[in-house]
């Protein structure tokens, strides 16, 4: 089908078919804009010509201490330079970039760095002591670099190469190594399953590439934007936004820690006009006192993916001077692939009808080829937003697999789409809502919380006989884990927190524990819908 009745050389070649990577938007912005700004950190500044040259010299460094293509490097950081810099200088070697979640446990980090298989961590110092002990126990142990952080007074313990180090070993003029094959693997990302164990999700350069200019498309943008990296470049590598701002010449500014007072400040000082956070970074800005707040000097874009933003807290955000733009989308899918396409005719809805519309998840995006609502039969459901199903994608944007899990990969594919695991009903213009979360995954700040892992946690308590953990809504958080607990032996609810703290990272520790008889079908199976029911009545 499409193929005229004589093709004869009409082939792909050099000169008709490249691949298509994000390395490409680098390369091209250096040599149009070299002396414009492209990264900001403090005192930090990067021109583009800059930026290509340290991406360069990493890229050369980690090349000669014997990365090859296809091997696995991991940055262990918040968002710094280091961590934006290696998104391109570590492909551009022709290796894996495997960004590791800051906030996680020794052992899911262990079991992370010995699935994955990464040959160089690049760490900053305020958690090499967790590098070591999760690099240690690997039988091949991957090479440690040191990523100091003068800006927030964070020094290089001495003990392993630092980051400058390495890089100054590199070459500024090695040439990347751009794919062959725009299919070749880019990132490895491990999402917070429902199982305790994260799967590993493969991001191809194809998908990478054209979320980028999908993104610059539905966020209205246009030359030179300045993006402030809310978003931990850990989750979904920044939403894929730090691949993408050197398509349309502008500045990444990095900020580690996210307070309304870092946010406020950048937008004042450094013209931030686009960043992307979790509902609870609405909520810091919204409540932040007059210590913290700046004047707006220009409207601020803003994506927010999670659970939907409260009414009250849109119309404060609103106030402030954000446009508020809801997405969703999923570590399987690069980040955001449904976005909320705001129409003319509500832009006189009253503050709720407004507020509801926009907590709807929305439309698929530019790059996709779809997005729908399936039933149990793989129907389609109707358009009556009442009737339920499982939201499937399809596009460019979806990833390559998990990672040496093919029956996983099979299982999440099935029928030709990628199965989501979450409960939607999409209205009669077309738009879906999420509604539930098949999988039980709890949203706690934009972080992933698998209530399998915290219930396998609070089972290993002798006292504690049988548990389920559900979401609680928090005005703060979005949603906090809440056990419910059946008892054989005496304990209480700071004893129970407490085991659970030691053992999990912190946003994943129920926040409240209550003791009593769990709900049960028939059958003996938790009905977790009831305990949904009793934590919101006792938020």
């Amino acid at each position: 089908m499409g193929w005229m009745a004589d093709e004869t050389g009409l082939d792909k070649g050099p000169a008709n078919h490249v691949a298509l990577t994000p390395l490409s938007h680098l390369a091209r912005a250096a040599a149009i804009w070299p002396d414009r700004e492209a990264l900001v950190y403090g005192t930090v500044r990067r021109s583009y010509s800059d930026y290509q040259a340290r991406v360069s010299r990493l890229a050369s460094a980690l090349a000669a201490r014997g990365v090859t293509p296809g091997d696995v490097v991991a940055p262990l950081l918040p968002n710094v330079p280091a961590q934006v810099e290696a998104g391109f200088g570590v492909p551009a070697c022709g290796a894996v970039l495997n960004t590791i979640n800051t906030r996680l446990d020794l052992e899911t980090v262990q079991y992370i760095l010995g699935h994955g298989g990464a040959k160089v961590l690049l760490v900053d110092s305020a958690l090499i002591e967790l590098a070591e002990e999760a690099a240690a126990v690997q039988k091949t142990p991957p090479l440690i670099i040191e990523v100091p952080d003068p800006v927030a007074g964070i020094e290089a313990t001495g003990r392993h190469l630092t980051y400058e180090d390495l890089v100054a070993e590199g070459d500024p003029a090695f040439r990347w190594i751009m794919p062959e094959d725009e299919w070749e693997s880019l990132a490895l990302n491990y999402t917070s399953g429902t199982t305790g164990r994260p799967k590993g999700v493969v991001y191809h350069h194809r998908g990478a590439y054209l979320i980028t200019f999908g993104t610059v498309v539905s966020w209205r943008m246009v030359l030179h934007p300045r993006l402030l990296t809310v978003v931990p470049l850990f989750h979904c590598n920044g939403w894929c936004h730090f691949w993408m701002m050197p398509l349309v010449g502008g500045t990444v500014v990095c900020l580690r820690e996210v307070t309304a007072k870092g946010i406020f400040d950048a937008i004042a000082d450094e013209g931030v006009t686009h960043f992307g956070g979790a509902p609870i970074v609405l909520n810091t800005l919204a409540n932040a006192g007059d210590d913290e707040r700046r004047p707006l000097p220009h409207v601020v874009e803003v994506y927010t993916a999670g659970a939907p933003p409260p009414a009250a807290t849109l119309a404060k955000a609103e106030a402030l001077g954000l446009n508020v733009t809801h997405c969703y989308g999923l570590t399987e899918t690069y980040g955001h692939v449904v976005e909320n396409v705001w129409q003319d005719k509500w832009d006189g809805s009253a503050p709720d009808e407004r507020a509801a519309l926009k907590a709807r998840q929305g439309v698929a995006y530019p790059m996709m080829e779809g997005v729908g609502v399936f039933d149990a039969d793989g129907s389609p459901v109707p358009l009556d937003g009442e009737t339920q199903g499982e939201v499937g994608m399809r596009g460019n944007a979806v990833m390559k697999g998990y990672y040496r899990n093919p029956e996983a990969t099979a299982e999440a594919f099935e029928g030709g789409w990628f199965r989501s695991g979450d409960i939607a009903v999409v209205h009669p213009d077309g738009y879906l809502q999420i509604k539930d979360r098949a999988k039980d995954i709890i949203i706690s700040g934009g972080e992933n919380v698998s209530s399998v892992e915290v219930e396998g946690v609070l089972m290993h308590h002798p006292a504690v006989d049988l548990c389920a953990v559900v979401a609680q809504p928090d005005e703060k958080w979005g949603e906090v884990p809440c056990a419910f607990v059946e008892t054989r032996g005496e304990v209480t609810e700071e004893e129970l927190i407490a085991f659970a703290r030691e053992r999990l990272a912190g946003f994943k520790t129920p926040k409240r524990v209550v003791f009593g008889e769990l709900p049960k079908t028939s059958t003996g199976k938790i009905q977790k819908f009831e305990l949904r029911n009793r934590a919101k009545d006792g938020a």
